[in-house]
């Protein structure tokens, strides 16, 4: 179920991921990452403490798919007792249970969850190795480099994981002080690569082919989380994998006849139209459309294109949320007929 560690990369195509975000990852979302190029999707992160007492919001985070394989749920607590508690809830219905020890949010660090555990090393070791031998679903977790106070000690906490029995380990190359500032220490996840004998996924600063060709060839990682690159547009995986000769341009869902006479503002508007129109299908297959997602995602599906401050000023004001969904439609529709090189 969890691949085996990979060897120094060579161009070879690897796994792409994309990452547990709170308000994004729900489940079209996630459905849409896989036809856009994820290989792997992570549920948003979620509280244990919400998921022992049976917060009814908190499930609507953990709800899946049968196309959704494996169906990797990721819970964050600081109370051990808790965390294993949630695990096992989990457990009939997750392939693999991912542990978060990466959150930075001040919401998630003040009960010392998230990426605050990191800080009590000895407290995050012992509650995985509890949670492995509590539950029969392959365990793995995502980590930073450390909290920034001090030395960075994800290399040694990387190896006593491993220890316990983790099975697969994100590691983004910022602090818990850093939070999403600097640039992502690739050289120090290499390290851990080298140390330890499980698959290690890198995480931080991978945008586009080019930073993901670098990533992979300093860290040698079996495979790279992305996160905020893939907000709004979650065609960044096939981008990905077209600009590193991994599949090809044609095969894309969103290449029609018309795509090579676009210009490349046009082919930015398209993408995102077949996606934004294919996330609907998926919500309204799934979840039905929820106007809470559906207002954040329609933020960032318009952001940075031209035209997009107007239709958003506009989308407010529709009497309905098909309304809302169909004035996005027409944005993207109307813009791209605006943008070939043809006209």
């Amino acid at each position: 179920m969890i691949e085996v560690k990979s060897e120094r990369w060579d161009g070879e195509p690897r796994e792409l991921y994309l990452a547990p975000m709170a308000g994004v990852s729900e489940l079209p979302f996630r459905l849409l990452a896989r036809e856009c190029g994820a290989d792997i999707t992570i549920t948003e992160f979620t509280s244990s403490a919400a998921i022992t007492r049976e917060v009814a919001k908190s499930w609507t985070r953990l709800e899946s798919h049968p196309d959704e394989n494996p169906f990797i749920p990721q819970i964050f607590g600081g109370d051990k007792d808790e965390m294993i508690l949630a695990a096992q809830m989990l457990d009939d219905k997750a392939d693999i249970i991912d542990l978060n020890f990466g959150c930075p949010a001040p919401k998630v660090t003040r009960i010392c969850a998230g990426a605050a555990l990191m800080g009590q090393p000895d407290d995050l070791v012992s509650m995985t190795a509890k949670i492995i031998d509590e539950t029969e679903s392959p365990i793995t977790a995502k980590m930073r480099l450390g909290t920034g106070s001090g030395q960075y000690n994800a290399l040694e906490i990387s190896q006593e994981l491993e220890r316990v029995g983790v099975q697969r380990l994100c590691i983004h190359g910022r602090t818990l002080n850093q939070r999403y500032s600097g640039i992502a220490d690739w050289n120090y996840i290499r390290n851990i690569v080298d140390s330890v004998e499980i698959p290690v996924i890198a995480n931080g600063d991978i945008v586009d082919g080019p930073s993901a060709a670098s990533c992979l060839d300093t860290t040698s990682a079996s495979g790279l989380m992305i996160g905020r690159a893939a907000i709004g547009r979650p065609t960044v995986f096939a981008e990905i994998k077209t600009q590193l000769g991994w599949i090809e341009e044609i095969d894309l869902p969103w290449v029609d006849e018309d795509w090579f006479d676009l210009t490349s503002t046009g082919k930015a508007f398209a993408s995102r139209r077949w996606a934004w129109d294919r996330y609907l299908e998926l919500a309204r297959e799934t979840t039905g459309l929820r106007p809470k997602w559906l207002k954040r995602h329609a933020v960032s599906f318009t952001k940075g294109l031209p035209g997009a401050k107007t239709t958003r000023q506009s989308m407010h004001g529709a009497a309905t949320i098909d309304a809302f969904a169909d004035t996005i439609s027409e944005f993207f529709a109307q813009k791209v007929d605006s943008h070939s090189s043809m006209s």
